[in-house]
Formats: C-alpha cells, sequence, structure tokens
C-alpha cells in the first residue's frame, strides 16, 4: 500500500525558482515525470530510520542525557573506543564507519578545495539565495517555526548553518573522525530528536505536513547547501572546471549519505544534483505567509554585524549588498512573496563578475586552486566573525534538542 500523500504535496509540480530553472534548461534537465513527483510527496512522511532508532532506545533507556556522551565518544574517537555501548549504538556506527566503496577521499579533497576557493562569495549564495529562497519552501518553515531557532534570530541561525558548511569543506574534514564527519551526525542527530519532538506536538498535523525533517526535504537542504551555491557561483563569474563540478556532487553524495538521506535522492554526479534541486523544487515551492516572516529578518541582519571601523556605513553598504544579491538571482516576483524590496539594483554581483572570472582562471594556473583556497578559506573565516563574533555551536538555535526527549 502506497504512503498517504500530505496536503502541502501540491496537486501538480509548482514553479521553479527562476535560477534553478533557467540553469537546468541550460542542461536540459527534463522535467520531474508524475511518478517522481509522487513519490517526492511519499517521502515527505519518511525520516531516518537508523537515526530515529538511535534516538528511541536512548530515551527508551537511560536517556539521551545519560548516552549522549557515548555518542560523541563515538563520533571522536570510533566506536571501538566505547567498550560499553549499546548494542544499536554499536549497530548505528559499524554502519557508518563503513565508508562506502564509492566514496574517494581525493575527489572530496578537490571538492573541498574548489568549495574554499568560492570565497565570501560563495557563503553569500548560500546566504542571500539557497537560505532566503528556500522561505518560499513554506513546508521547511512549520518545522523551523516550532524549533525555536527565531529565537535567537536568523543571523546565529545562519552562522550555525555556515560553520557546519565550513567543518564539511575544511582540511580533511571528512575524513573518519574530522570535523566535518562529527558535525554532520551531530546534525543527523539532532534533526531526529527535532524530528520526534515536534511529531509529537498538539498543533502538529500530519496530514497536512507529513513527517518533520523528512527525506524530501532533507533531500532539497543538502543539494541547496551544497550544489546551489555553484550554480549561483556561475552568474557571479565563479567557473570551476568538469572535474571539480564533479567532486562537488561527490561530495555533496557522501555529506547526504552520513547526514541519512536515501541513496534515491543522492545525486550521481553535478548534473544529476541540478535535477534533485529542480524536482525537489516543484514538490516544494509554496510560498505562504511565514515565508516572507522568516525571510524579511535576514534582510536586517547585516545592520548588527560587527565592523571595526565605520561600523554603521559598512553595515548599511552590507545590507544594500545582500539585497542586490537575492534581487539579482531570485528575481523581482520572488523578492515580493518573501516580503523583500523590489526596486533593489542588483550592483554587487555585476561588480564581482570580472573580479570572479579573473581569480577563476588564476586558479587554472600551477597551484592556482591552493592558492584560491587558501584565499577563500582565510574570506570565509573573516566573515563569520563578522556575522558572530563568538565561534557559534551547532544545534544550539535550536533549543527543543536539548528537551527533545
Amino acid at each position: 500500500m502506497s504512503a498517504v500523500i500530505p496536503r502541502r504535496h501540491p496537486a501538480a509540480p509548482s514553479r521553479v525558482p527562476i535560477g534553478v530553472d533557467a540553469f537546468a534548461r541550460v542542461l536540459r534537465i527534463r522535467p520531474v515525470t508524475e511518478v517522481e513527483f509522487a513519490r517526492l510527496g511519499e517521502a515527505l512522511t519518511e525520516g531516518d530510520p537508523l537515526m530515529d532508532d538511535v534516538v528511541e532506545k536512548m530515551i527508551e533507556g537511560a536517556g539521551v542525557g545519560a548516552l549522549r556522551p557515548m555518542f560523541e565518544q563515538a563520533l571522536e574517537h570510533g566506536i571501538d573506543s566505547v567498550p560499553d555501548a549499546p548494542d544499536f549504538l554499536r549497530s548505528f556506527f559499524e554502519v557508518i564507519e563503513d565508508t562506502p566503496d564509492w566514496v574517494d577521499a581525493d575527489r572530496l579533497e578537490v571538492a573541498a578545495q574548489t568549495m574554499n576557493g568560492g570565497g565570501c562569495d560563495g557563503l553569500y549564495i548560500a546566504r542571500d539565495v539557497a537560505l532566503v529562497g528556500g522561505y518560499a519552501f513554506s513546508g521547511f518553515n512549520q518545522t523551523l517555526l516550532r524549533t525555536g531557532a527565531l529565537e535567537k534570530g536568523s543571523n546565529t541561525r545562519f552562522a550555525e548553518t555556515s560553520q557546519w558548511a565550513l567543518d564539511v569543506i575544511a582540511d580533511g574534514g571528512l575524513r573518519k573522525h574530522g570535523v566535518g564527519y562529527r558535525s554532520t551526525l551531530r546534525v543527523r542527530f539532532i534533526h531526529s530528536l527535532v524530528r520526534r519532538h515536534v511529531a509529537a506536538m498538539d498543533d502538529w498535523d500530519s496530514t497536512q505536513w507529513g513527517l518533520p525533517i523528512n527525506q524530501t526535504d532533507m533531500a532539497a537542504t543538502i543539494v541547496g547547501s551544497l550544489i546551489a551555491p555553484m550554480v549561483g557561483g556561475l552568474g557571479m563569474g565563479l567557473i570551476n572546471t568538469p572535474s571539480e563540478y564533479r567532486a562537488v556532487a561527490h561530495l555533496t553524495r557522501y555529506v547526504g549519505w552520513l547526514m541519512g538521506v536515501a541513496d534515491e535522492f543522492l545525486p550521481a554526479d553535478f548534473r544529476d544534483g541540478i535535477r534533485i534541486l529542480h524536482h525537489t523544487s516543484a514538490a516544494l515551492s509554496t510560498p505562504d505567509e511565514t515565508s516572507a516572516q522568516l525571510a524579511r529578518p535576514m534582510a536586517e541582519d547585516p545592520m548588527s554585524w560587527n565592523y571595526p571601523f565605520f561600523e554603521q556605513a559598512r553595515r548599511r553598504i552590507a545590507k544594500s549588498q545582500h539585497l542586490s544579491i537575492s534581487a539579482f538571482f531570485l528575481g523581482r516576483s520572488a523578492m515580493r512573496t518573501l516580503g523583500l524590496p523590489t526596486r533593489t539594483l542588483p550592483w554587487y554581483p555585476i561588480l564581482r563578475v570580472p573580479v570572479n572570472l579573473a581569480r577563476s582562471i588564476a586558479a587554472l594556473l600551477p597551484g592556482g586552486r591552493l592558492r584560491a583556497s587558501a584565499r577563500g578559506r582565510d574570506q570565509q573565516l573573516r566573515f563569520m566573525r563578522t556575522m558572530e563574533e563568538t565561534p557559534v555551536t551547532i544545534g544550539e538555535t535550536t533549543h527543543l534538542s536539548q528537551h527533545a526527549a
């Protein structure tokens, strides 16, 4: 018997964001089929059985608080370093630590260097296009509004998301027990806690919304976080080689696997990543009143950023700069839907194109990728300090994760 598709799933494919649709047309990505569209609807009811079982057994046993240190010990040093680990935790890490044969460490390294090479512009696209534009996916918002993330503000939430991404693309970040490996599994753990807690809330209507943090939402989030900024980078002159785009898709596939995304929603290559982005957008792009509620604060966040000199002037410039990126990629109609200014001139992307084109060419020279990666990483870390003076902790904006039991 097929799953009952939640009402949030549209009767027909929704309008895909203009930037995603344009790039999909260039690559001749076929529209989502009826079967695929229905499958995306069914997946709105599916979670992460492997991690959900861990959380359930933690709660049924000694409790999350008592068993979480064992989870952390296994993240840092492997499950064999936890001699008294319960069978369910050991079984989970035996699966995770058995890295799939298809994972290529060299390609992960190339991907990390490529993504670092985008510097701040890569993070800007993730913020002003992927995240802000993603608020049009109102089904996402229903979980977010119930997690308490907004209590600490959208600025801290994006900084937390950015810290996860920077951990993933750190040098050696995705090696077993590396910083990106650990951060991704922590996010997966938090997702499961939140999934369980929100689904049990009195005001959560599963017939309308399906399961919180479900497979369709997770697939869209992974490609939106890691593939979409690479697509947007093309619009700002960040050009990479075909092998580098393939490497980024490979990294996305492995990160998605670690995150608990089902194999059917993991990209086989970069073009397939665009297909997943296009198809999930057609199933999820249904804005409502929550879209503007969540997007508008992000437009104001730069007014609280930290600059050593000319702070107020630089804050105003930053606000205009980030709105210009959103306007360039999202278009006037989407800006209106998100409650953002519709007459913003896209000045920043236009100014960046020649700079980034020159740097993209320089990266092709001997040692160029390594130099671009080092420079870009330094820019990204400085931008993180601009947003938040103190380092963020992954999971801190989701207070439910602290007491989801």
